[in-house]
Formats: C-alpha cells, sequence, structure tokens
C-alpha cells in the first residue's frame, strides 16, 4: 500500500523503503544508487584530468599557465550555469533534466576524447562542464524531494557526499591508471558507456517529479551574465602571471566580470519575472552561511589537488599511475568518514563537524606545506594525506546537510544548484588565484640562474608549499565562518504538514536564527 502523491511529488511505500514508479515498486537504494552515479560522474570530471595533465600538455603542447584551462574550461562553465539547472530541474521534471545533462556530458566526452588541438579539447571540457551543470543539481534534488527530510534523507545525502567526495579524490587514480594503461584521451572516453548505461536504466527506475511552480520560465539571462562574469573573473586573475596586476590585460577584464556579476544581480531583483536565484533565499543562515563555508572549504580542497598531483609527478617523477595511487588512502577515508558523519550530523548538528573537519584537514595541509624537491612519500605526504582525508570527510556531509536544512520543495532545485556553485566557483577562482601565485613564486625562485632540472624541482616545490599553506588558511576560514554564519540545527518533533494531507508528516529540523 503507497501513500498517495501528487502529480509534483512520487508515491513513497509505507515504510519509507520503495517509491511507485508506473504502478511498480522500485527501492530507494536503487534511485539513490543511479543518481549518485551520475553525481560521481560529474565531480570526477573535475580531478580525474590532474594526473594526466602533464601527458596532455606534451601532446597537444600546452603552455604552463594554460594548462589550468583544462580544468577551469570544466568547472567555470559548471559553476555558471549549475543554477539554471538546478531551477529547470525543478521546472521540467527531475528524471528528465537528469537525462538530458547526463546525455550531453556523455557526447562531451566522447568528443573531448577524440581531441586534436588545444582549442578542440577545451571546448569540449567548456561542453562538458555545461552538461554537468545540468545533471548534477538533478542528482540531488532526486534525493531531497524524494527522501523523508530527518534520518532517512540525512543517511541518503551522506551517501551522496561520500560519493561525490570520493569521485573528487579517486579521480586522481583513476586517471593514473588510465592514462599510463592506455593513453590520457581514456580520461573522457571512459565516461561513454557508463554514461550510456546509466541513461538505459534511469528512464525506468528514476521516479519523475516537478516543483509545484505556476510558472515554466528559464532565466536565461541571469544564466548568461553570471557564466560571463565567471570566466571574466577568471580569464583577469590567470593573466596576472603574465601582465602583473597594474596592467590593463588584467583590470579590464576583472571590472568586466564584477560588472557582469552587478548586471546579474540587478535582473535577479528588477528584472527577471522568473528570476534563476530569487535573493530572498539568502535570507535563511543555512542557505546564506552553507554556500559562504562550500566556496572555501573547496576551493581550498580542489585547488590543492591539482597542484599535489603536479608535484608528485613534475618534481618526485611518478608515473601517473603511482600519483594516483599516492591518493588511493584519501579517498577511501574520505568515503568512511562521510558515512560516519552522516550518522553523527543529525545529533550534534553540522557546526562541530565543519569546525572539526576543518582543522584536521588544515592540520593536515600545514604539515604537507613543508614538502621538499626530494621528500619521501611515507614520511612527508602520507599522513599529511591521511589527516586532510579524515577532515574532509567530516565536513562534506554537513555542509551539504546545513545548506539544504529546511528549504521548501520548491527550492530545492535552486538550493542544490547554489550549493554546487559555490562549491564550484570555489574551486574555479581558487585554482586561478593559486596558479598563478604558484607560477609567481616558482618564476621568483628560479631568478635568472640556470633552469637545471635540480633547480627547477626545488623553484616547483616552493611554488607548490606555498599555494598548498595558502589552501590550509582557507580550510581555517571555512572552518571559522561556519560557526559565525551557520544556525544550530536541532533535531524536532514529528510536524503534521496541514497543506497536503494525502502525504505522510515529515519531520522536519528547528533552525535557529532562520
Amino acid at each position: 500500500m503507497s501513500s498517495a502523491a501528487t502529480p509534483s511529488m512520487p508515491a513513497l511505500s509505507e515504510d519509507g523503503k520503495s517509491i511507485e514508479i508506473a504502478g511498480k515498486q522500485v527501492p530507494l537504494w536503487l534511485v539513490l544508487a543511479i543518481v549518485c552515479i551520475g553525481q560521481f560522474m560529474v565531480v570526477l570530471d573535475v580531478s580525474i584530468v590532474n594526473v594526466a595533465l602533464p601527458s596532455i600538455k606534451k601532446a597537444l603542447k600546452f603552455s604552463t599557465i594554460d594548462l589550468q584551462w583544462i580544468v577551469n574550461a570544466y568547472t567555470v562553465t559548471f559553476a555558471g550555469f549549475l543554477l539554471l539547472g538546478g531551477r529547470a530541474a525543478d521546472l521540467f521534471g527531475r528524471r528528465r533534466i537528469f537525462m538530458v545533462g547526463l546525455g550531453l556530458f556523455t557526447a562531451a566526452s566522447l568528443l573531448g576524447g577524440a581531441a586534436q588541438n588545444q582549442a578542440w579539447l577545451i571546448t569540449a571540457r567548456a561542453v562538458q562542464g555545461f552538461g554537468a551543470a545540468v545533471l548534477a543539481p538533478a542528482t540531488l534534488t532526486i534525493i531531497t524531494a524524494t527522501f523523508a527530510e530527518g534520518p532517512s534523507r540525512a543517511k541518503a545525502l551522506g551517501v551522496w557526499s561520500a560519493v561525490a567526495s570520493a569521485g573528487a579524490s579517486a579521480g586522481s587514480l583513476l586517471g593514473g591508471i588510465l592514462t599510463d594503461l592506455l593513453n590520457w584521451r581514456w580520461i573522457l572516453l571512459v565516461n561513454v558507456p557508463i554514461g550510456l548505461a546509466v541513461l538505459a536504466v534511469a528512464i525506468r527506475f528514476v521516479p519523475e517529479s516537478k516543483a509545484d511552480l505556476t510558472h515554466r520560465h528559464l532565466d536565461a539571462l541571469g544564466a548568461t551574465t553570471i557564466t560571463g562574469g565567471l570566466v571574466a573573473i577568471v580569464w583577469g586573475i590567470v593573466r596576472t602571471e603574465t601582465y602583473g596586476w597594474g596592467s590593463a590585460q588584467v583590470y579590464v577584464p576583472l571590472i568586466i566580470g564584477v560588472a557582469l556579476v552587478g548586471v546579474f544581480l540587478y535582473v535577479q531583483a528588477r528584472v527577471s519575472k522568473a528570476p534563476l536565484v530569487p535573493l530572498r533565499i539568502f535570507r535563511s543562515r543555512s542557505v546564506a552561511g552553507g554556500n559562504v563555508v562550500i566556496f572555501l572549504l573547496f576551493g581550498a580542497m580542489f585547488s590543492s589537488w591539482y597542484f599535489e598531483t603536479l608535484y608528485l609527478q613534475q618534481v618526485l617523477g611518478y608515473s601517473p599511475l603511482k600519483a594516483g595511487l599516492a591518493f588511493l588512502p584519501q579517498t577511501v577515508i574520505i568515503a568512511g568518514a562521510a558515512q560516519i558523519t552522516a550518522r553523527m550530523v543529525g545529533r550534534v548538528g553540522p557546526r562541530p563537524l565543519i569546525l572539526g573537519g576543518a582543522l584536521v584537514s588544515a592540520g593536515g595541509m600545514f604539515w604537507l606545506s613543508r614538502i621538499g624537491a626530494h621528500s619521501s612519500y611515507e614520511t612527508a605526504i602520507l599522513v599529511p594525506f591521511i589527516l586532510i582525508g579524515i577532515g574532509m570527510g567530516f565536513f562534506v556531509t554537513p555542509v551539504t546537510v546545513a545548506g539544504t536544512a529546511g528549504v521548501p520543495r520548491t527550492d530545492a532545485g535552486l538550493a542544490s544548484g547554489l550549493l554546487n556553485s559555490s562549491r564550484t566557483v570555489g574551486a574555479s577562482i581558487g585554482l586561478a588565484a593559486l596558479a598563478t601565485l604558484a607560477a609567481s613564486r616558482t618564476t621568483h625562485a628560479l631568478g635568472h640562474a640556470a633552469a637545471t632540472s635540480a633547480r627547477v624541482a626545488v623553484a616547483l616545490t616552493d611554488g607548490y608549499s606555498e599555494v598548498i599553506l595558502v589552501a590550509a588558511i582557507l580550510l581555517l576560514a571555512g572552518g571559522i565562518a561556519s560557526m559565525l554564519l551557520l544556525p544550530s540545527l536541532k533535531p524536532a518533533p514529528l510536524v503534521t504538514q496541514a497543506h497536503d494531507p494525502a502525504v505522510e508528516p515529515r519531520p522536519e529540523p528547528a533552525i535557529e536564527g532562520v
């Protein structure tokens, strides 16, 4: 016997363990598994290219400073269109948008795997990022629309967060395996068979749902202005390595980027009839604080993986496979710790876990910043990697729970899109800023001395250690921000929802300070 459902909400069974799709009961674990695979692919492609970067640089003749665009072409379009993707999922159906995004992502992966020059590859990565922006918020929105708020949703978000975090960290391992045993093209081509398989099962086993909204309009002007603003800001930051902060080549794109962000905010507040981001949502401390915290934490984490991978290969001389294996302990620990915190967050609240995780990860980063040109993996890298993994595993689920707590179902896609966007904007801007900082430090360390292999290794290490230290500071800032900006979430008794008597009541958390 299934509980009744509105057209916009799937019907859960009485025990809350299955859902009715086309007259058949589908276990919730299967729905969760399908959407988590989609999210795994999205996050994997942020980091899977890292280990392959030296190989791509050689094959397509990238410069050192332009190499980051292989990552940022993906993350900038991903971040810029995530809000549009989240709203599209609410408006046009979460399963439908999930499949559209996955199809586009899979096709762009095939295009990138066949790239013959720099422009081709960067374009494919940008299209792939757009597909990811459509896909990613749908995965989280399907979970928040399917699982009851409370322990059930917290556990599902724990699995989703663990898979997403493992995907980010596992990218290095999988990228190393594919690059070493096949070639760098397979870091993209591997998505094709997986994407096709997920598409085949999603149509049958993922429930369709929509938000109860009175309109079916998308804010294309908002999406265009925020994406253009992000691209211009990142472009300006990247150019500081070549031209310096005081040059027109830097401050002109920065001014354009800031202006476009301003236009975006004006459009949302005054122009759009169906704004991409209704600014009222930031009245919630949970949403506003969660986005600031996730921006800082993931700006540090994603950027550091980029430099750690380059250090292992360009300084210590690791092969792509060996570099990938070096990240394996961290990958396993992140997934395990995220599962632990998924069970703890309902009892202790997000803030203590975020702060503790940020402190532990920052400690690992501070330790790692002591690397040298001849450091041993066992003494200088492994233990910091373990600490970083424990810390990230502890904060990744709580920050997701905090950033979506108490959000109405009609805004579920918006809230999830905001979180994903802030995470990826942090990664994009963090990488652009730290890459120019590392390059500047390396150039300064070399000076006018002959660029022997030994001196280059020392200079590169100076640059990498400096930006890893900055990443540690960002993690500390994220932990402090969690205590200052996020509300305290406490369990609340079961509350009957009068607006829809056909739906079983669901527990709502008590949110202080919203």
